[in-house]
């Protein structure tokens, strides 16, 4: 197979960290990694705890277009690891293939994400990033349009009154131009 990334290179057969099989490019270190050869090897080594102590520089390539799936040519999809990293890998559907380029692996191994893979490839996965992105902008914008110290005050209000008995009632005190008259 030719290196999807690169497209210089054959894709060779390798294994991760001596753990799974994989194919890695001779040319730019890319890997090529089947879903189920790696789901295979978890289920035979669930006690397995990935090691990062070696792992000194992460310096992960990332691709911004869309990559080719090295076996069907088809285009494959591109998924976030993290809400806070624009890194996104490339998977394949159709096979079930993920493509890693040189460095990736070590970045989900140092992210403590590399026992995870599979995960990140579901949906519940990346609507939680996708969640997760959404509060952090919406916090953003209020502490951006309220002040810190006013934003904080706020969250304190606001959890005193989610968690009161009697919040419908302080919530219609709180939004009555003038609560102490029976015509608002």
């Amino acid at each position: 197979m030719k290196c999807t990334a690169c497209q210089q290179g054959n894709l060779v057969p390798s294994f991760i960290d001596a753990l799974f099989r994989s194919h890695t490019c001779d040319s730019c270190s890319g890997n090529w990694i089947l879903i189920e050869d790696y789901i295979s090897w978890k289920e035979r080594h669930p006690e397995h705890v990935f090691d990062d102590d070696h792992i000194e520089n992460i310096d992960a390539e990332d691709t911004v277009g869309a990559m080719l799936c090295p076996m069907t040519g088809s285009i494959m999809s591109k998924f976030r690891i993290t809400k806070d990293h624009a890194h996104r890998i490339d998977y394949s559907a159709r096979v079930g293939g993920v493509w890693l380029n040189q460095g990736e692996w070590e970045m989900l191994v140092a992210e403590g994400l590399a026992g995870n893979l599979n995960a990140i490839l579901t949906d519940q996965w990346q609507q939680r990033i996708r969640q997760e992105k959404t509060s952090e902008t919406f916090e953003n914008l209020y502490r951006s349009k309220f002040g810190d110290a006013e934003y904080q005050k706020a969250q304190e209000v606001r959890e005193w009154l989610h968690n009161h008995s009697l919040r419908a009632d302080l919530r219609a005190f709180l939004m009555a131009e003038n609560p102490y008259s029976a015509i608002n």
